[in-house]
């Protein structure tokens, strides 16, 4: 009787042939296809963390913010880096205090947010130390921040209150904005001309600076005195609360007056550091006209 199964000529090894049972060959198993592949080598790399500045240095790029602080000599410097042109344009007026690493525009980009606009420059400058409550000047007007956050608009306060003249700009803590690149930017080279004052609470501070004889005016869109009719007089503290929400009711409260710019077209309410500026400009007129 013949078998029912059929005699396989295979000498490979395989069920049925001449080497069924038969350890396989050398290398055999190395050829046979693997069920699982290996994936680490297509997990993402870990990315390089950017190097840091020392933890006391301001981050400054931008050609006028740069220039103005290393024509500062109050400033000392840890590192500059400058593509060609970006060292041309700095130079052009400026005894360099520090030697600058020429590099290209890439090695900049790294260091930086992707929407930083740095013209070619970046410095990592030592911080300046902050100016104290009781060495504000009194010739001078003063402007105090009540809880302005926006890096853009402090930094653009500090530009026109660098146009003005402004002894010291006062702010808190804590309710405000870093000194970062983009509030240096924004303030264009200001934050070497306007001293900054920082204190833990602001009503304290204005009630320390009113019994020293200083008036405190608020900015206030709805008060009933319009800023150009106040008698004013040097100290003065202009004091400008956040956009939006204002002058929070503890510093209302604290401020000899409160007045409004008036505004005669559609929109009654301005921007705070626009704000600012023109109240800037009408009080520094009511100084020379009083």
């Amino acid at each position: 009787m013949k078998s029912p199964y059929r005699r396989s000529n295979r000498k490979d090894g395989a069920p049925g042939g001449e080497g069924a049972g038969a350890p396989p060959a050398a290398g055999a198993e190395e050829a046979r296809p693997k069920r699982f592949k290996d994936k680490s080598r297509f997990a993402p790399k870990p990315k390089k963390e950017k190097p840091r500045p020392p933890e006391d240095c301001d981050v400054l790029y931008g050609i006028h913010s740069v220039h103005e602080a290393l024509a500062n000599p109050a400033r000392r410097h840890h590192r500059l880096l400058a593509t060609e042109n970006g060292l041309l344009r700095l130079s052009e007026d400026l005894a360099m205090p520090i030697e600058a690493e020429v590099v290209k525009p890439d090695a900049i980009n790294a260091l930086l947010p992707p929407d930083a606009v740095h013209q070619g420059v970046y410095l990592e400058t030592f911080r300046l130390p902050l100016l104290r409550l009781e060495a504000i000047p009194q010739d001078r007007i003063i402007v105090a921040l009540d809880q302005v956050t926006d890096p853009h608009n402090v930094g653009a306060i500090l530009r026109s209150a660098a146009a003005f003249g402004v002894g010291a700009l006062l702010t808190t803590f804590r309710n405000s904005p870093e000194v970062s690149g983009v509030l240096a930017k924004a303030a264009s080279g200001a934050l070497e001309h306007v001293p900054i004052v920082g204190v833990t609470n602001l009503a304290r501070a204005l009630t320390s600076l009113q019994e020293e004889g200083f008036l405190l005016v608020g900015l206030d869109s709805e008060a009933p005195e319009e800023i150009h009719d106040l008698p004013l007089r040097l100290p003065l503290v202009l004091v400008l609360g956040a956009e939006g929400k204002g002058l929070r009711q503890s510093t209302r409260a604290l401020c000899t007056h409160l007045a409004r710019l008036e505004l005669p077209g559609a929109i009654r309410s301005l921007n705070v550091s626009n704000a600012a500026a023109i109240s800037l400009y009408a009080v520094s007129r009511g100084l020379k006209g009083s």
